[in-house]
């Protein structure tokens, strides 16, 4: 005879007439991801967009991730870190269009591949794809085309460059900031700010700190941007 502990009593399986066994089962959710990149842009068509697809193949959206943030930004600032974090074997992701998950092929190529890697479902609208997850031959095929399309991409865009530096050189021009220039600051716009202070006696020392700059920093934008500023509130020398 087996027998079994049940709330601390021992039972046989006589006594136990039903066992009920029970399992954390992950649902599959439906993520839209929408990226706008500047502040002019509306989130309100590219949702549009997505819950008409939703509506039309009856998919409730879970959740929804929106977001102003230019391509050129990392993935970590894009939320896409985050938002691969988010994702489980057998859920979905839908965008309104590819350019949404980056600003080039490449960043879009991996994006999909870590996608494809979590057995995610892929959805992008405008660019009629759809990519079921790591079991799915034909998106692992077009995703070694878009690998190559990629790097065809870089091999373009490197060789353009070269040819408009190679260009510039037979037309004699200087490559680089001339001589002379001066660079950004961060305390450009800031002059006006930074003579009324000195003027009311405030340290060269007090100013950096009010500034969130380093001494050095303030001295050398006050040499190239404020010279007659810079004479008259220069620190004595010691004697």
């Amino acid at each position: 005879m087996t027998y079994f502990f049940v709330n601390g009593q021992e039972k046989s399986l006589r006594d136990v007439s039903v066992f009920t066994f029970t399992a954390e089962v992950h649902m599959p959710h439906v993520f839209a991801y929408i990226r706008v990149s500047t502040a002019k842009q509306d989130h309100q068509n590219q949702e549009l967009e997505i819950r008409r697809y939703a509506d039309k193949e009856g998919i409730k959206i879970d959740h929804w991730f929106r977001l102003e943030a230019s391509s050129r930004k990392s993935t970590k600032e894009r939320r896409l870190d985050e938002l691969l974090e988010e994702l489980e074997s057998g859920d979905t992701l839908i965008v309104s269009e590819l350019s949404r998950l980056g600003r080039s092929l490449s960043q879009i190529v991996l994006t999909i591949d870590a996608l494809r890697e979590k057995d995610v479902t892929f959805i992008a609208i405008k660019n009629g794809m759809k990519f079921n997850g790591n079991h799915d031959t034909t998106a692992k095929i077009q995703i070694a085309m878009f690998g190559v399309l990629a790097e065809i991409e870089r091999d373009l865009i490197s060789e353009r460059t070269k040819m408009g530096l190679e260009a510039a050189k037979a037309d004699g021009k200087t490559l680089g900031r001339p001589a002379g220039s001066l660079g950004k600051s961060k305390l450009d716009g800031k002059e006006k700010e930074i003579e009324e202070l000195l003027g009311k006696g405030m340290t060269r020392a007090a100013l950096a700190r009010y500034f969130e700059v380093t001494p050095p920093t303030l001295t050398s934008f006050l040499k190239t941007r404020m010279p007659q500023l810079h004479k008259a509130h220069k620190r004595p020398s010691k004697s």
